[in-house]
């Protein structure tokens, strides 16, 4: 006989078998949860009908959901913008504007990442991109070339952060509690102050290195910029305000009510093929463009649903076995409260990315974690979201979700599954050792982890943009400090018409 109690750490023990011997993470959660299903029954954990949650789930939680209908229409846009031109210009303008100062290359890529990751949303198109048109760039005039291809690598990343980032749309549609949830329009606002200050951090970064050794970052001669005064900057608005459009079409529309996220992506892709049709004399060949962007969006698409039905998969089974009872139980005990729990997290999710990709991180840990996230995170925000215990734990969950994405750009950027140092080892040239293209990124992976423990410190960072609502007298279902006290039957009668009705799965009593 099993104890249930041992069942939920075998089961993370079988999902990394399974993924050892060689199956994809999506199969892999499938056989990790059908096969501790048939262990569970044998064992009278649960029976044969608490598995039909799972086609329930799978059809009306991942096939029905509306808000995963952004991912496609995000992944078609960055697709078509890969292609059409825009980020050359920009890189052309930008490096022509700061090409006088030393470290000038280093500012134009990072300024053009962070626009570029406002508008497309994928980090292959970003390095890519900015590798190939800027590397050779800045080998020509003698950059270092562990700060170059590290600096390439790190703005490609921080499209995981900045809106309308993927990441936050999946984590928003995973990080759902029976005490609040993290909608998408939230999850942007809270990414902006994180994603503004790293790009901060990337420039001083550079500044501090181009005054310690300005050999390694020098500033580009005056005879090879020929452009300057209104022709420079005319060039440079005419990368950036089709940019501004189009981030307003994605970002403004959601941040302001006027759409939801699925009509924002829809609006956001048709802008991106209308400035590929006004850009066409550019585009060599704009049809078999539009026919690869699909055929990249499909591809992508499907790989997100198989996950999503194997983290479905996996998850029924696992809260079948009190799975959510034991990751509470685990990581409400840490030392150190609210801060050990975060640093535990980040660290746990700071080693999976070793090995997992941010989809797969996202569908497997990020809803086991949530409920605890609320629990010990909600308090902490309490008294800046006017007392409204709702509004903290929904702020609770966008504080951990932002942290957490900040978390995941390290991803891909470190061994042995670093995706943005592939991208950019497959366009560098040849005399570009791969040596120096990782040991480029460790400086970067650790300005990203600064970035984790500056949004751990000060969580005002992410939730300042927040709505914070009235105050309003603490209730019984979300009074997280004085749970047990004060109970009367007028404060479980009184409920809100408006409030969102959550159904929770339930384990069938034996």
């Amino acid at each position: 006989m099993i104890p249930v109690e041992w069942m939920p750490p075998l089961m993370f023990g079988g999902l990394i078998v399974f993924m050892l011997i060689g199956f994809p993470v999506a199969f892999s959660l499938m056989a990790a949860g059908l096969f501790f299903a048939l262990i569970a029954m044998s064992q009278n954990f649960f029976d044969m009908v608490f598995l039909q949650a799972i086609p329930q789930r799978i059809f009306g939680s991942v096939l029905a959901n509306d808000l995963l209908l952004a991912i496609p229409f995000f992944t078609f846009m960055g697709a078509i913008l890969e292609r059409c031109g825009l980020a050359e210009e920009m890189l052309d303008s930008m490096g022509q504007l700061f090409g006088r100062i030393r470290g000038g290359l280093g500012y134009s890529v990072i300024i053009v990442g962070f626009i570029l990751g406002a508008i497309t949303g994928t980090v292959a198109a970003q390095v890519i991109a900015m590798a190939m048109i800027s590397l050779p760039v800045m080998m020509r005039y003698g950059y270092n070339m562990r700060y170059a291809t590290g600096v390439l690598a790190a703005s490609g990343t921080i499209t995981q952060l900045v809106p309308p980032s993927l990441v936050l749309i999946v984590l928003a549609d995973q990080l759902k509690t029976q005490s609040g949830s993290a909608d998408v329009g939230s999850m942007y606002l809270g990414a902006w102050g994180p994603s503004l200050l790293q790009i901060a951090l990337f420039a001083l970064y550079t500044f501090f290195l181009s005054r310690i050794r300005p050999d390694w970052l020098p500033a580009v001669p005056e005879s090879e910029l020929n452009l300057k005064g209104w022709a420079l900057w005319k060039k440079c608005l005419m990368g950036i305000i089709p940019s501004a459009v189009l981030i307003f079409l994605v970002l403004g529309t959601i941040m302001t009510g006027i759409a939801t996220p699925t009509e924002s992506g829809a609006m956001g892709a048709m802008g991106a093929l209308l400035l590929a049709w006004i850009r066409r004399a550019n585009i060599p060949n704009l049809k078999g463009l539009i026919q690869e962007a699909y055929q990249n969006t499909m591809r992508i698409t499907a790989m997100v649903v198989f996950i999503l039905i194997g983290s479905t998969c996996f998850s029924v089974v696992f809260q079948g076995v009190d799975g959510g009872r034991w990751v509470e139980d685990l990581f409400s005990n840490l030392p150190g409260g609210w801060v050990g729990f975060l640093i535990v997290v980040n660290l746990f999710v700071f080693f999976l990315a070793f090995f997992l990709d941010f989809f797969e991180i996202a569908f497997i840990v990020v809803p086991m974690l949530a409920p605890v996230a609320v629990k010990l995170l909600s308090p902490i925000l309490l008294d800046s979201m006017n007392g409204n215990p709702q509004a903290a734990a929904s702020a609770a969950l966008v504080w951990f979700g932002v942290m957490l994405c900040v978390n995941m750009q390290t991803s891909f950027m470190h061994p042995p599954f670093g995706f943005a140092l592939f991208y950019l080892r497959g366009v560098a040239p040849k005399e570009v050792k791969s040596s120096d293209i990782y040991w480029g990124a460790l400086p970067w992976v650790g300005l990203q982890l600064i970035m984790v423990l500056v949004v751990i410190a000060f969580p005002a960072l992410v939730t300042t943009l927040l709505d914070k609502p009235a105050v309003i007298a603490q209730s019984k279902e979300f009074n997280f400090t004085n749970a047990d006290e004060n109970k009367s039957d007028s404060t479980t009668s009184a409920k809100d018409e408006d409030a969102p009705v959550v159904f929770q799965l339930d384990k069938p009593a034996k």
